[in-house]
């Protein structure tokens, strides 16, 4: 087994939650916020939906500077859930070319020329790639709950709903 192949399984596994909290977005409501310094609920969702191929491609290189490209504020909820599904495409084909070498080598984040963080690539698909992304579903199921979108079961039964109850 390589290094990568358990987050690729990781990958595969939490998409499924992932993909089911970007479904309940609210089509007219993307430009809303729960308080003027927060993201919109469509920024806050493409974020998410571009996170894994984002960071799977900033870490195939050595090095990545900071700060990162704006990212558009989506108009359709289409074109967040198409982002969703081309970045899972983008970040599977990216690590299943990393080997075990590859894997545990360096990668730093820097500002300006100068180190902010350097941790094997391995560490960046854990802490930015997948814990990243979990924290940011989190926020979303609060901004959901907040305009009384239903959330659904992300790893057991929400207060809306419950899959294993029939």
């Amino acid at each position: 087994m390589r290094i990568v192949d358990p987050f690729l399984a990781e990958m595969d596994q939490e998409a499924k939650a992932t993909r089911r909290l970007l479904e309940r977005l609210p089509e007219d409501k993307l430009s809303w916020k729960p308080h003027p310094k927060s993201m919109s609920l469509g920024k806050l969702g493409m974020h998410l939906a571009t996170i894994n191929g984002a960071i799977a491609g900033m870490a195939a290189k050595d090095s990545f500077d900071m700060p990162p490209p704006p990212q558009p504020e989506p108009t359709t909820k289409a074109e967040i859930l198409a982002a969703f599904e081309k970045s899972l495409t983008d970040a599977k084909s990216l690590l299943n070319q990393v080997d075990d070498a590859r894997a545990m080598a360096n990668w730093s984040m820097n500002m300006g020329g100068k180190p902010m963080m350097t941790m094997p690539r391995a560490a960046v698909y854990r802490v930015i790639m997948c814990s990243h992304q979990y924290h940011h579903r989190g926020q979303l199921t609060v901004y959901l709950r907040l305009l009384d979108v239903p959330i659904p079961s992300v790893y057991g039964p929400s207060a809306d709903e419950n899959p294993w109850a029939k």
